[in-house]
């Protein structure tokens, strides 16, 4: 059974094997549990400013559609059963089903997602990979702005300025950076 995905960053630099993907899906859950403690509390919307979603983006491009996907799911069920690993150290069912569920799943999907794109070679220039980035984006505020709606019991309006508005500059920072470094260490890595 194939355990990593081709032509993704990871393959490229470690041997192909499952005990090395296994570890990368335990590395990039922990990524994200830090990168979740670099917060910034906003008093208007249940949702803080955190680092997450730029590890989510390095997830997918670093290891592929199966084993990103893998590593935020890890990352969720971690979370899930008490682990401090969601902002703000907290865990457990309780606040993983509250308002910032969307985002959890999206995660995963935007992960998978960024992941298919890393597979056919769009995180390879700046061009191609900004572009990935932000579809990666765009699918976790989907889910997080979705399910924001739902469990504020509110409009999408509401949502929009509780759920997206604040978090688009930043984000756009985070794909800027991710867009940049990794065409820069697949150059550093030998990519033809």
């Amino acid at each position: 059974m194939q355990t990593y995905a081709p032509s993704v960053l990871s393959t490229r630099i470690l041997p192909r094997r499952a005990a090395i993907t296994a570890t990368l899906v335990i590395g990039f859950a922990l990524l994200t549990a830090a990168a979740a403690q670099v917060r910034v509390p906003l008093p208007f919307t249940p949702v803080p400013v955190t680092g997450q979603t730029f590890a989510v983006l390095l997830a997918g491009a670093t290891l592929g559609s199966r084993a990103g996907a893998a590593s935020q799911g890890l990352y969720i069920l971690l979370g899930l059963v008490g682990l401090p690993f969601f902002q703000g150290g907290n865990g457990g069912w309780d606040y993983a089903t509250g308002p910032t569920l969307g985002y959890l799943i999206g995660f995963v999907v935007a992960a998978a997602a960024i992941g298919l794109l890393a597979e056919r070679k769009q995180d390879r220039t700046i061009a191609t990979a900004l572009p990935a980035f932000l579809a990666g984006s765009f699918v976790i505020y989907l889910f997080g702005v979705g399910w924001l709606m739902v469990s504020l019991q509110t409009d999408h309006t509401d949502a929009l300025v509780k759920g997206l508005v604040p978090f688009v500059v930043g984000d756009l920072l985070k794909v800027a950076l991710a867009g940049t470094l990794l065409p820069a260490v697949w150059k550093l890595a030998g990519e033809r």
